[in-house]
């Protein structure tokens, strides 16, 4: 009873670090993990550093920015979408590397990625009872949330290069095959009673290819329709992006104490 009682303290000293999942949430999503795309890209290929360099770089900074997030008592936005940014770098690179590197090929990457966050998601619920995305109430099940969310931006790099590289969809079909879904996932949301953390997650790993069409554009050529700014200052426009709608969607919010946050 009184281990029971300890823990039951724990968990109400456990302040929640973690973002409301609304509209705002998701276009802050998509666009970080498309400059972690961009910046991905950026670094493995055009700097010519190799996938497994990049890999151990960016995975190198998402511990360094994880446990700066794990330190922390409360929710800074800034630390957070830092540490999103990371888990999408590090995805890209160890997605590109499995795949390319290892020519496991991008349906074999994508099972065996698929494999895996099951099997996190399984772990997770097992150990801490459930899976809860929005309201994170101890240590364990926020690494749990931050393990689960790199190897799902990792499976959305695999998924994404898979459907529109050997589906034989192509990079439009693709980009309306994910579009549909989403769509599905939304509809789902409001009109059914399926559970809400199915529906985050499938969301979570296809809103990675769905945002790598914004990424496509910004960097591909012009004859290929894009606006051909190139991978670096393609990641610049996305991270001033992604600041601005943090600034601009937690001052709509109001909350003082998450304002002085941001430039604390």
């Amino acid at each position: 009873m009184n281990s029971l009682n300890k823990n039951l303290s724990q968990d109400s000293e456990f302040i929640n670090k973690l973002p409301q999942i609304t509209a705002a949430f998701w276009i802050m999503k998509i666009t970080a993990t498309t400059l972690g795309e961009t910046g991905g890209d950026w670094l493995s290929m055009t700097m010519n550093f190799g996938y497994l360099a990049s890999t151990l770089i960016f995975f190198a900074l998402f511990l360094a920015a994880l446990g700066t997030q794990l330190m922390s008592k409360k929710h800074h936005p800034l630390l957070y979408w830092t540490v999103i940014i990371a888990t999408s770098t590090a995805g890209t690179t160890m997605s590109d590397y499995m795949d390319r590197t290892l020519q496991l090929g991008y349906a074999k990457g994508a099972a065996i990625l698929v494999s895996i966050l099951l099997l996190l998601l399984a772990a997770w619920r097992w150990t801490v009872g459930n899976v809860e995305v929005t309201h994170i109430r101890t240590r364990k099940a926020e690494i749990f949330y931050w393990v689960t969310i790199l190897f799902s931006n990792t499976l959305g790099t695999a998924l994404g290069d898979f459907l529109s590289d050997d589906s034989g969809l192509g990079f439009f079909g693709s980009w309306l095959l994910i579009t549909g879904v989403l769509a599905v996932v939304l509809a789902a949301t409001y009109f059914t009673r399926l559970p809400r953390v199915l529906l985050f997650w499938i969301a979570f790993i296809l809103t990675r290819p769905f945002g790598a069409t914004f990424g496509d554009v910004l960097t591909k050529a012009h004859d290929q329709g894009g606006l051909n700014f190139g991978r670096g200052y393609s990641s610049l426009i996305l991270l001033t992006i992604l600041v601005v709608a943090i600034l601009v969607s937690y001052r709509k919010k109001g909350d003082e104490k998450v304002k002085a946050a941001l430039l604390a």
